[in-house]
């Protein structure tokens, strides 16, 4: 539906789509996401100048997304502490432990301007398939004593949009430098060694990740290289970075 609409508007209209369940949700790589009601399930177009810092790093908006899913709910008075955490490249995590959340972001470009098609979705009050916010925030009030409450997905598509909007202009002024301390703030690898291409592969340590938004690993006697997410596969499980 917004893939048609999105080049009859005025540019400067704003276009979101918001689900209360989804049949055919659709991952990365082809993946199916599970969609019960609960989800906060959202897709949101926006433009991009081409000769712009974002323009020039595209890869770097499904980054600045899944932040502003964190942020959503970390920057609420509070909340700060609810363990809600980023993985590289598109996932919502809580703690390094679970996935309850994921974004999908598809670009076009014409003429001179991105037209970005962003799809989230994360649990926000269902237990089911994996965990959700609200779990994580009745946890933290039984171990912490507090009385925060239960958040719903329409006030989190809201504040995510929010949040994204102030992230985009950061660091179209900024550039990566104007956004990285927040992210690696919530990211879920530093310090983390992985194995390259297998399980018998190499041991390499995450640094960061670049100014084009990929994985940057520090393999030793060979230095630091960058791994593109549309050619990799990360297995938390395993620990693996591996060819898709």
């Amino acid at each position: 539906l917004i893939g048609r609409l999105m080049f009859e508007l005025p540019e400067e209209m704003g276009l979101i789509a918001v689900a209360v369940r989804q049949t055919q949700g659709k991952g990365r790589g082809g993946n199916v996401w599970l969609s019960p009601v609960g989800c906060a399930l959202s897709t949101l177009h926006i433009s991009i100048p081409l000769h712009s810092n974002l323009g020039q790093r595209i890869p770097f908006i499904q980054h600045l997304v899944s932040l502003a899913v964190v942020e959503a709910v970390r920057s609420i008075p509070g909340y700060e502490d609810i363990d809600l955490r980023v993985k590289w490249p598109n996932d919502i995590y809580y703690s390094d432990l679970m996935k309850l959340g994921g974004v999908l972001v598809n670009s076009t470009l014409i003429e001179t301007t991105f037209h970005i098609l962003i799809g989230f979705g994360f649990n926000v009050n269902n237990s089911n398939p994996t965990i959700c916010i609200n779990d994580l925030i009745a946890k933290f009030n039984k171990e912490e004593g507090t009385e925060l409450k239960p958040l719903s997905p329409d006030c989190l598509i809201a504040r995510t949009v929010t949040v994204l909007e102030r992230l985009i202009e950061i660091f179209q002024e900024k550039g990566p430098n104007g956004v990285l301390p927040q992210y690696y703030k919530y990211w879920i690898h530093s310090g983390k060694q992985v194995r390259l291409r297998g399980e018998e592969g190499p041991l390499a340590w995450i640094v960061g990740i670049d100014d084009y938004g990929y994985l940057q690993v520090h393999e030793e006697g060979k230095g630091v290289e960058s791994v593109h997410p549309d050619g990799n596969s990360f297995d938390m499980l395993r620990n693996l970075i591996v060819p898709k």
